[in-house]
């Protein structure tokens, strides 16, 4: 350990179950209450503010204080004593929680690690990465000093630290493996120079959050699959997670908070004499429903319009390419500059996903335009919709059809007004300054 500071300690257990007494203040815990710490994953689902999950987060690592000052050791060093739950998976125990001392200027160091898969803005598809776009620059615009972690081709008004040139997806020389385990760890080696590390780029840095001092938080961007709970489960007591929506909270983890994304409404406006067709956006998937929305449009008369990258390139060619002319129009990817006029210009945006969606750019990016939204009522879309009055939940092609005439009735500049109000990105900077604070105090 490094000079000053305490080697971490972990708990360790009699045949009783009991954690042994502190080598630090040689405090004796008493029994655990196994039955309520085996019910905390079970809770899970009430929990949805910050408070309540930071008293369940005190109930997986109980500290005990010591002297008259209020410090945890006669040293002013913590000491951390883990619950023995028992361990239902392959994988080790959880490490101990740290002590972080509070930042005591208002102005934090953040870093901000974005994936590298795309530039951060990207230049067409990449929602993680437009994600740790807004962040930073919000942060940035909101007075902070922020570092943001990504390619080297990135734009932003924070400072850019890059060891790829660029994105794996767009340059097929870079090794994808190698390109990223070198990017997070340069954001790790520089942990002492930040309050807060922001972690955008799902599990995998979370293993380097042990080796540091510094908080890590993590926005959870959905689970791919089940079989990476499990690295969520590990450090699920040692940082901090947010979800980006309710729908997304997993179970088994606890959580800082729920903040929806956030988007620079000021770049998206109301088409003064929008258009009768009907819009489809975002990538071409059986998840997304693309081949909904081209039977959606056939059944009302309507051209419609798709935009998007082709990540399924046999569903493309068998469920989407056979039906394209001059009523069912492929745009391709469409840029940033291009969005609000694509967006804008439709009567409705038809989102009729096939899985339980964790947010959606595209539909909140079209209410910022006015236009309705037409949208299973999967996964997010409730919290993102107001049924009946910026768009229309469905749960048929019957009920989709229905909504595309009923769309005429909604009020457009409406619409727009609760889009910016809900999800401009100045809200989303706030809620995650707030976690931060909560986390260094």
């Amino acid at each position: 350990p490094q000079q000053g500071r305490p080697r971490p300690w972990r708990s360790r257990r009699t045949s009783a179950g009991r954690s042994t007494r502190c080598r630090t203040t040689g405090h004796q815990p008493g029994p655990l209450d196994q039955t309520k710490l085996g019910q905390g994953c079970a809770r899970q689902n009430s929990l949805f503010g910050s408070a309540e999950a930071s008293s369940l987060r005190r109930a997986t690592a109980l500290r005990w204080p010591s002297g008259p000052s209020g410090a945890h050791s006669p040293e002013g060093r913590g000491c951390t004593v883990l619950p023995t739950i028992a361990n239902r998976h392959r994988y080790p125990q959880l490490i101990p929680a740290r002590h972080h001392a509070a930042a005591p200027d208002p102005r934090l160091r953040i870093a901000v690690l974005a994936p590298i898969s795309w530039r951060t803005p990207p230049r067409h598809y990449g929602p993680w990465e437009q994600f740790a776009s807004l962040l930073a620059d919000g942060l940035v615009a909101a007075g902070h000093d922020v570092t943001l972690f990504a390619t080297a081709d990135s734009l932003t008004t924070a400072n850019l630290h890059a060891t790829a040139s660029g994105g794996w997806s767009d340059d097929p020389t870079i090794e994808p493996k190698v390109a990223e385990c070198i990017h997070i760890a340069s954001a790790f080696e520089r942990a002492a120079d930040f309050d807060i590390i922001h972690n955008g780029f799902d599990f995998l840095p979370l293993t380097y959050s042990g080796l540091v001092d510094t908080p890590v938080i993590t926005t959870i961007h959905g689970f791919s699959s089940q079989q990476i709970v499990p690295v969520y489960e590990r450090y699920d007591a040692t940082t901090h997670y947010v979800a980006i929506s309710n729908a997304d909270r997993h179970p088994r983890l606890h959580y800082a908070a729920t903040i929806h994304h956030g988007i620079t409404t000021a770049d998206f406006d109301v088409a003064p004499v929008p258009g009768d067709h009907l819009l489809y956006f975002g990538r071409i998937h059986p998840d997304k429903g693309t081949a909904h929305a081209i039977t959606v449009a056939r059944r009302t008369g309507r051209r419609l319009d798709i935009a998007g990258i082709i990540q399924d390139e046999n569903y493309f060619r068998t469920e989407v390419a056979p039906h394209l002319g001059n009523d069912i129009r492929y745009l391709g990817p469409v840029t940033a500059t291009e969005r609000s006029a694509v967006l804008g210009g439709a009567h409705a945006l038809l989102h009729l996903i096939d899985f339980d969606e964790p947010f959606g750019y595209s539909v909140v990016e079209a209410m910022a335009c006015g236009t309705p939204v037409i949208a299973n009522g999967r996964g997010s879309m409730p919290e993102l919709i107001d049924d009946g009055t910026t768009g229309f939940l469905v749960d048929t092609t019957e009920g989709a059809v229905d909504a595309v005439g009923d769309a005429d009735r909604l009020d457009r500049i409406a619409i727009r007004a609760t889009a910016v109000e809900r999800f401009d990105v100045s809200r989303m900077i706030e809620r995650y300054v707030a976690v931060y604070s909560d986390i260094l105090e």
